[in-house]
């Protein structure tokens, strides 16, 4: 009996603790992609709305990579395509290892080069090397932003379609879906490519969901990680009498 009413008291402890442990925490992020990740003088990209929308939270992340504009530190590379950070990942991330990585990439191809099998395979080659380095490491990729740039991109529907179908297949990759709602003629700037401010708010809103999500999942892993081996069997017996 004591040990339970001990147990109780402990998990009372990190329940109204362990918010405040976690913001007092930094979790690094790293932004993977091209000029929609990079942004230009003509054209908006999301970091700064997504920081903006974890500061609001109070959420303690710190962007990490090789590259730093006004914004953020990052790894967005203008004008290069998946199989150029395939490529380089490793190094990349190795110098970089983030707890979370962004990926957007899928453009600078063309369709009439059918390059849908390719960028696939940089996708999970990408993804591999980075979980060959941290297998802890949360991946959130998302699907590739419309863009009314014709034929040049009229594979990306199709692209994302199996996109999707690679994440749902694989562990520790999470989807951000940032094809739904965006709408080129609305979102992109003169060249139907790249965000323009509303486009890219939209994809921070996505980003910054899926970022929650992960944080309440860590939030709750680490509760129960962080309790001895003794007291997780008991919790785990407790749990069955006691709704926790």
């Amino acid at each position: 009996m004591k040990n339970i009413v001990r147990l109780i008291l402990l998990l009372s402890c990190y329940l109204s603790l362990n918010l405040s442990a976690e913001e007092m925490q930094t979790c690094t992020i790293l932004a993977l992609g091209d000029s929609i990740t990079e942004g230009s003088r003509s054209a908006a990209n999301y970091r700064p709305y997504l920081i903006k929308l974890l500061s609001a939270e109070n959420k303690d992340y710190k962007f990490i990579g090789p590259k730093k504009d006004h914004t953020s530190h990052h790894a967005g590379y203008s004008g290069r395509n998946s199989s150029h950070l395939r490529s380089v990942i490793t190094r990349l991330y190795r110098s970089h290892p983030a707890e979370i990585v962004l990926i957007h990439t899928g453009h600078n191809h063309f369709a009439k080069n059918k390059p849908i099998n390719t960028i696939l395979a940089d996708n999970k080659a990408i993804v591999k090397a980075i979980q060959k380095i941290n297998p802890n490491a949360k991946i959130l990729l998302a699907t590739i932003i419309p863009s009314g740039k014709l034929p040049k991109y009229a594979y990306i529907p199709d692209l994302n379609k199996e996109l999707k179908k690679f994440i749902k297949s694989t562990e520790g990759v999470f989807l951000v879906d940032q094809a739904a709602g965006f709408d080129w003629k609305k979102d992109t700037v003169s060249d139907k490519v790249h965000p323009n401010s509303d486009g890219a708010k939209k994809m921070a809103s996505k980003w910054f969901q899926q970022i929650q999500n992960l944080a309440q999942g860590l939030k709750a892993n680490t509760l129960i990680d962080e309790l001895p081996e003794n007291e997780k069997i008991a919790l785990d017996h407790a749990s069955k009498v006691i709704p926790l």
